[in-house]
């Protein structure tokens, strides 16, 4: 597993561009340990509520040079513009709907599950409590989609 990483790290021809969109200080700060950690190159960049998050997608005011996200680590429990409210924007928007978007979040309400899907999430996964389970879990999310999904490219601006 470790050699397969290791080459898949060696193919990989740029950063993997991650947007976390997360409020809590904590979980920003576990998930930057944990992706530092990653055999693969990646840019993590951090907003902290969903009105940023749009303009960063969007790459509007200060985010006007930002690339554009490759995966986006989603909170649905935000300030300004709430999670589901960002998950559906970018689903429903045709330059931005083919970048995979993860929910991670406290909730473990079936309905915050069932909306998510519906909103075409392409992971819901509940935070865990422990400190040690949540590296685990990052890690985790690392291999996968840094290691081994074929992320899409951007859709040509035309």
């Amino acid at each position: 597993m470790a050699q397969r990483r290791a080459i898949k790290a060696m193919q990989q021809t740029k950063p993997v561009e991650i947007l976390l969109v997360e409020d809590s200080p904590v979980d920003i700060r576990m998930t930057q340990e944990a992706f530092k950690e990653q055999r693969v190159a990646n840019n993590l960049h951090v907003v902290t509520d969903g009105e940023l998050a749009m303009d960063f997608v969007y790459q509007r005011g200060q985010y006007a040079a930002a690339l554009r996200p490759d995966i986006i680590l989603l909170d649905l429990n935000l300030p300004k513009k709430d999670g589901r409210e960002v998950l559906d924007e970018i689903k429903t928007d045709d330059k931005l709907r083919s970048i995979p978007v993860v929910v991670l979040t406290t909730s473990e309400l079936d309905v915050d599950v069932i909306s998510s899907y519906c909103k075409n999430a392409n992971a819901f996964l509940n935070k865990p409590i422990e400190f040690n389970d949540f590296l685990t879990m990052m890690r985790t999310i690392g291999d996968f989609w840094l290691s081994f999904v074929k992320l899409p490219e951007a859709p040509d601006a035309t």
